[in-house]
């Protein structure tokens, strides 16, 4: 695949992994941080020891916390922000955005307020004028420092627009991340918000004894 250049908007431990794992595919990725001071601290001992100790990043990936820099020329911008900020970080994307660009939701969670999925959020959102060539979800049953130590994972890339998830399922797939394609968008993420609240219940039955 041809290298493209990426903007991942989120440098926890999830944004970090996925945006090491493009950039150690000789993608050009730039990834965002809110703090300043977090960013330079990833800079400068090229690791994000405060979300994803013990594993180092390569130079094909710079941290900013320049949030119109990270979306600037990028094809792709992966999401990968909690749930309950996603909507104002999203409302500084929206003036950066044209139609040739892919926008990627790596966010488990519902909207508290609204009870929207984030793909309805970003949908809301963009009426406003912003514009994107596709939405897709990337979720399932996956941990970062997993990710991170290329341990087997497999996860399903979702869209209302099946090309937009080809190159998405292209863009991320190595050996160790397989990806699986749907056309139900809003079924993923429900299915990855809502299978939280089924592990808490699993987990109390099992500590009543039942």
């Amino acid at each position: 695949m041809t290298p493209e250049k990426i903007g991942v908007v989120g440098a926890g431990s999830w944004g970090t992994a996925l945006a090491r794992l493009l950039s150690n595919k000789n993608h050009k990725v730039q990834l965002w941080a809110h703090r300043r001071s977090h960013a330079e601290e990833i800079t400068l001992y090229r690791e994000n020891r405060t979300y994803l100790p013990g594993f180092s990043i390569g130079k094909n990936l710079s941290i900013s916390s320049d949030l119109t820099e990270v979306v600037r020329d990028k094809r792709f911008l992966v999401l990968a922000v909690p749930s309950h900020y996603f909507r104002s970080v999203f409302q500084g994307i929206v003036p950066g955005l044209t139609a040739d660009k892919i926008l990627v939701s790596a966010v488990k969670g519902i909207e508290e307020e609204y009870l929207m999925t984030m793909s309805q959020v970003m949908t809301e959102e963009m009426a406003a004028g912003g514009k994107a060539s596709g939405i897709v979800v990337l979720t399932g049953p996956s941990f970062a420092r997993e990710v991170a130590a290329e341990i087997p994972t497999a996860v399903t890339v979702a869209s209302k627009n099946m090309e937009s998830a080809q190159a998405v399922q292209e863009l991320f797939g190595t050996t160790y991340f397989r990806l699986y394609r749907s056309s139900d968008l809003v079924g993923q993420e429900l299915g990855a918000a809502l299978k939280n609240i089924i592990a808490i219940a699993t987990g109390i039955s099992d500590g009543l004894g039942y």
